[in-house]
């Protein structure tokens, strides 16, 4: 009887709610150190990323490789549309083109999704100790034996590259000193350490527009949105000279079904065009320049074989 009564007991107590699957976030991987404009547009766009999807939205950064590390990492998750990545020129375009080249070729492992933002090279120099002008920087080069030392991102980065190929349209001695990344290329330009640099224009901005450094001209065809005072470097002496402007774009793993890519790219699309998300890229000084994935998809075949024929023609040692 008494054992009876406990099992009616424990029958009739409420039974203890089911334990409920922790919800997965979304990660957005940036192959890159953070405070960039890479790392700015994968923060820009998280947060509405997430609020659409009623997931929480994890920017993770990645850096190594000149970018290729992360993208690595990202052709490597789970193809469920929960892993993203940014991505950008150097890693996706030129390094898999480079002579002699080992460089995995990312646009084989991983699915466009969207480009998201232009971001401008500008050629700078020290107000003090730098040419005024490009076409002052091609006399100075061309006068003196040692050439024109300018500063870089680093070896065969898009800004190298620019200087390289200005230098093949104009023949001028530019002789490149490699840095680490924008930031430390401006801070020894700014301390009078080199007299020219090629880096972004989100790195170099703030110091132009306080007079520390001189924007000589942007490298693309056409002048950017984000900064339309400054002159392209064709406008300013050398006609003709030019090149599309490096971006950022938004990845997945390859497998990642076609419908779940073509939804994010819609989802970004609407967000890129929210007056809350072009304000916060003014800091940046880039250009909201939103593709879905097929556009871009055409976008990459065509830059892709644009700088191949670059580098074949620039004759590059390795």
């Amino acid at each position: 009887m008494l054992m009876r009564a406990l099992l009616t007991t424990v029958l009739l107590l409420p039974a203890p709610a089911l334990a409920q699957p922790a919800q997965k976030s979304i990660r957005i991987i940036v192959p890159f150190a953070p405070g960039a404009s890479a790392d700015g547009i994968a923060r820009a766009i998280s947060i509405d990323l997430g609020k659409r999807a009623g997931k929480t939205v994890v920017v993770e950064n990645m850096p190594g490789a000149g970018g290729t590390a992360g993208l690595l990492a990202l052709s490597k998750s789970p193809p469920d549309g929960d892993t993203l990545g940014v991505g950008a020129t150097g890693a996706l375009l030129i390094n898999p083109n480079l002579p002699n080249s080992n460089a995995p070729d990312l646009l084989r492992d991983l699915v466009p999704v969207a480009k998201l933002i232009e971001v401008g090279i500008v050629v700078v120099a020290n107000p003090k100790t730098g040419p005024s002008s490009i076409k002052d920087l091609i006399a100075r080069a061309k006068a003196s034996p040692q050439g024109l030392s300018y500063g870089s991102t680093g070896v065969n980065t898009g800004q190298h590259l620019t200087m390289e190929m200005l230098k093949a349209h104009t023949g001028a001695n530019l002789v490149h000193i490699p840095y680490r990344g924008s930031a430390p290329a401006i801070v020894d330009l700014v301390a009078g350490q080199i007299p020219v640099a090629a880096v972004d224009i989100t790195s170099a901005y703030p110091h132009i527009v306080n007079g520390r450094a001189i924007a000589l001209g942007m490298a693309e065809f056409r002048r950017s949105k984000a900064a339309p005072e400054i002159p392209t470097i064709g406008e300013s002496g050398v006609p003709g000279f030019g090149r599309a402007g490096g971006f950022i774009g938004l990845f997945a793993p390859r497998a990642v079904p076609p419908a779940v890519v073509t939804r994010i790219s819609a989802e970004v699309g609407q967000i890129l065009a929210s007056p809350a998300v072009l304000a916060s890229l003014r800091p940046l000084t880039v250009s909201a320049a939103y593709e879905d994935e097929v556009q871009f998809a055409k976008f990459l075949a065509a830059e892709r074989a644009r700088w191949k024929a670059t580098l074949q023609s620039l004759k590059l040692s390795k």
